[in-house]
């Protein structure tokens, strides 16, 4: 499959990836140029932005939880009937699993994707320093990929001396440059940046950007770059119907059966607003290809859940920055409380996970009642609890299944709970470290872990399979 596509990385957190990606694809959406984003790694806000830019939704890929082979099958199912793929990478070029390789990292993703790579350099305080640092980025893997570079805050008169240098001395094309846009910074927060909707006048800022960058950046260039990538292959076994039988079983079996025997969509509320919004897009669509129609509501604002749900997903978000509202709402969490004790199936991580527990501790010191499914209270810690990837592996029988097999996941909170669960061990990859997490039963997976669950197919499977037998409870009166 030919699909033209650049990835941009950079030599550490903090470089500008973000904001140069938004303002990149700000210009491909004032060319007309049709355009799919992804983020490299386990980001939920990064695509957010990358979507308010090209009015649909960015993807994740992340080579920790799936193979290279399904990674370029989800790069071609997002991507095959765009004009260009833009990727943005993840931390510093090369970072990846443990802080000691380079798996996960976007030099991990590019080598997947077979994907050219434009690093883009934080300038500030360095001239000719510049070139002995992209130097290091060309030669520390014999195939980097690195085919161009663009320089930020640097100023229009130091540019083409720059671009000279590293050309002439390097071999590598310099794309442009990026002065310094303070009125275009994009803010951050605990959990890295902070979310569209909360910068005003997003549109305009990035708008402004893009006009700079379409005088600043090689354009053109970039976009030659981009069609010069080589042609995708996807192997053939991979069809989209496939998908969801990697590692289900050794006999070849399909998701469709039992779930939609019927011919009927799955009713599964997703809990979604301000309070729960880190997702990964690709959940959905497995999800809604193996039979769920996602039906969504608010926590924060409806009074009532949604009318035969049939299961309930309750993901990650900024529930603590919304601690008295999700109090307030007690109509929504005693309804939650009572579908969940009397069977609905439900998965929650992260945000959801905590608005399940009694009580929860927000970000203003204050403990808010919260949903009282799981016994006791989430507080708030001084750092990150437990951050990055881990295998989680099970120690009994949880959503009607006791072999999931190793599940990828990683964590990413400042809140610890009284109460995490001891029916899955997470293990911290290249380490020796670990730990017990998760409620699991019959109707029930939810945890401080978040999932991606093209990792593992199984887990979506069982949970439908679970909704399908409360439907027919729910039906037969028995709920």
């Amino acid at each position: 499959m030919r699909i033209p596509r650049i990835l941009l990385a950079a030599g550490a957190s903090g470089s500008g990836k973000t904001l140069i990606t938004c303002g990149f694809l700000q210009v491909l959406v004032n060319r007309g140029i049709k355009t799919a984003s992804f983020k490299c790694g386990p980001d939920y806000i990064d695509p957010m932005f990358h979507s308010r830019v090209i009015g649909t939704k960015s993807r994740n890929l992340d080579t920790f939880f799936i193979s290279e082979e399904r990674t370029r099958y989800l790069l071609g199912q997002n991507a095959g009937d765009c004009e260009i793929a833009v990727m943005e990478g993840v931390m510093g070029y090369y970072d990846g699993v443990g802080g000691i390789s380079t798996r996960a990292s976007a030099y991990d993703l590019a080598a997947a994707t077979d994907t050219p790579v434009i690093l883009i350099v934080n300038s500030k305080g360095m001239s000719v320093s510049l070139a002995a640092y992209i130097k290091g980025f060309l030669e520390y893997r014999e195939n980097s990929r690195i085919k161009g570079v663009i320089f930020n805050k640097m100023s229009p008169m130091l540019y083409p001396r720059m671009k000279k240098l590293v050309e002439e001395e390097l071999g590598v094309k310099a794309l442009g440059y990026v002065p310094e846009v303070s009125d275009c910074v994009i803010e951050s927060r605990h959990l890295g940046l902070v979310l569209p909707e909360e910068i005003p006048e997003l549109k305009e800022r990035l708008f402004r950007l893009s006009e700079i960058l379409e005088k600043s950046l090689d354009v053109d260039g970039i976009l030659k770059l981009a069609e010069d990538a080589p042609e995708l292959t996807i192997p053939e076994e991979l069809t989209d119907d496939e998908a969801f039988d990697w590692n289900i079983s050794d006999e070849k079996e399909t998701v469709s059966s039992p779930v939609t025997e019927t011919g009927e969509k799955l009713r599964i509320g997703l809990a979604k607003d301000e309070a729960f919004c880190f997702f990964y897009e690709d959940n959905f669509r497995l999800l809604e290809k193996m039979g769920a129609e996602l039906v969504t509501f608010s926590p924060v604002h409806d009074k009532s859940l949604p009318e035969n749900l049939d299961g309930l997903l309750l993901y990650g978000g900024y529930p603590e920055l919304n601690g008295e509202a999700l109090e307030k709402n007690s109509g929504m969490r005693r309804d939650i409380a009572h579908a969940l004790k009397n069977g609905m199936p439900c998965l929650a991580e992260c945000g959801g996970f905590m608005y399940l527990h009694e009580e929860m501790e927000g970000m203003d010191g204050k403990f808010y009642k919260t949903a009282g499914v799981i016994p006791g209270r989430v507080f708030r810690t001084p750092k990150l609890t437990r951050f990055g990837y881990i295998t989680l592996n099970q120690k009994k029988e949880v959503l009607g299944e006791e072999g999931f097999g190793s599940i990828p996941a990683h964590e990413f909170h400042y809140f610890d709970s009284e109460n995490c669960g001891t029916d899955f061990c997470a293990e911290k990859p290249m380490s020796s470290r670990g730990w017990e997490c998760i409620h699991g039963s019959d109707r029930l997976l939810a945890g401080f872990p978040h999932l991606y669950y093209y990792a593992n197919p199984r887990i979506p499977k069982a949970f439908l399979k679970k909704c399908l037998e409360y439907r027919k409870e729910r039906e037969q009166g028995e709920v």
